[in-house]
């Protein structure tokens, strides 16, 4: 019994340390930060929210060394820029991503609305660029690939992803270790029923008002209206969306497939005419849970 014990011990050990969490910045030293009263809130319901985000993390999630891939990506969980769906669009994403053999890193990033944000619609941006650094940072001892390091996003997080892709020319913060030295620009995206165009007859109103404010600049709805940021140089995508999501018009998605397309960018684009919006990984909603699966296929197309 003893051997027993202390062998469940071991392989628990070994099963923990497969998963840990970072912050994403040092103590003192994030940007774009002001001191606030305002406390992180997590409601543990259905789904874990969390709101009003104050120490951006990254959780790790590696899958055993003799399956690994050498493929990473940041998932961004949605929440309409208003909180993070983190374990719906998060976690139990990088769970199954590790059953691929791919290493994931949940991006816990800061919300426009805080009141320990100075510009609004800097922070998420600022967390992402920084996100995909620590991955690219840690590649030898997680066993990734530095070429092979993409980003993955559902509906705000989709426009999070896609503005990460899109605007990696420059970093929006300055340099403050070494980590900083990684490159910003994520080698494939993943797009779920993302948020693209800032465009209030298509946009997600929640999201945009978030992010830009209720009345921004011409100027800034262009700027965050992300397939019109596309160019040759931007990565090879993945897009699913479904014809009949009442919150973020299909229209977003297929606005970006044509600017992919357009600059040759190479794409795969899934639209199911059933699913609504925000499904996840659609378990148990018959053909539609399948999605996983052709997104499996088509990162194995593109190591």
């Amino acid at each position: 019994m003893k051997i027993i014990s202390i062998l469940c011990l071991f392989l628990s050990f070994s099963l923990s340390a497969q998963i840990q969490t970072l912050p994403l910045w040092p103590e003192n030293k994030m940007p774009n930060y002001q001191k606030s009263s305002e406390k992180e809130e997590i409601n543990d319901g259905d789904v874990v929210w969390i709101s009003k985000v104050q120490q951006p993390t990254l959780e790790v999630y590696l899958p055993v060394k003799q399956t690994a891939t050498g493929q990473a990506v940041l998932v961004c969980p949605g929440g309409g820029y208003a909180g993070l769906a983190y374990d719906w669009e998060g976690t139990q994403i990088a769970k199954f991503l590790n059953t691929k053999g791919i290493a994931a890193g949940v991006l816990k990033y800061r919300l426009p609305g805080s009141a320990s944000v100075k510009e609004n619609f800097k922070a998420p941006l600022q967390d992402a660029q920084r996100g995909i650094r620590l991955l690219r940072a840690n590649a030898s001892a997680w066993n990734i690939d530095k070429n092979k390091v993409g980003v993955m996003g559902f509906s705000a997080g989709g426009h999070l992803a896609s503005t990460l892709g899109t605007h990696f020319q420059e970093a929006f913060y300055s340099a403050i270790d070494s980590i900083d030295s990684e490159e910003i620009r994520p080698d494939f995206m993943i797009l779920i029923y993302p948020v693209i165009n800032m465009d209030p007859e298509i946009t997600h109103q929640g999201s945009r008002e978030n992010l830009l404010g209720k009345n921004p600049s011409a100027a800034l709805e262009m700027q965050f209206s992300n397939d019109l940021q596309v160019t040759e140089n931007t990565p090879t995508t993945f897009i699913l969306h479904a014809s009949d999501d009442g919150a973020v018009p299909v229209e977003n998605s297929l606005r970006m497939y044509a600017a992919l397309h357009k600059n040759n960018v190479k794409t795969e684009m899934h639209i199911y005419p059933e699913g609504g919006h925000g499904f996840a990984l659609a378990n148990g909603k018959y053909y539609l849970e399948n999605w996983s699966e052709r997104l499996s296929d088509w990162l194995k197309k593109i190591e």
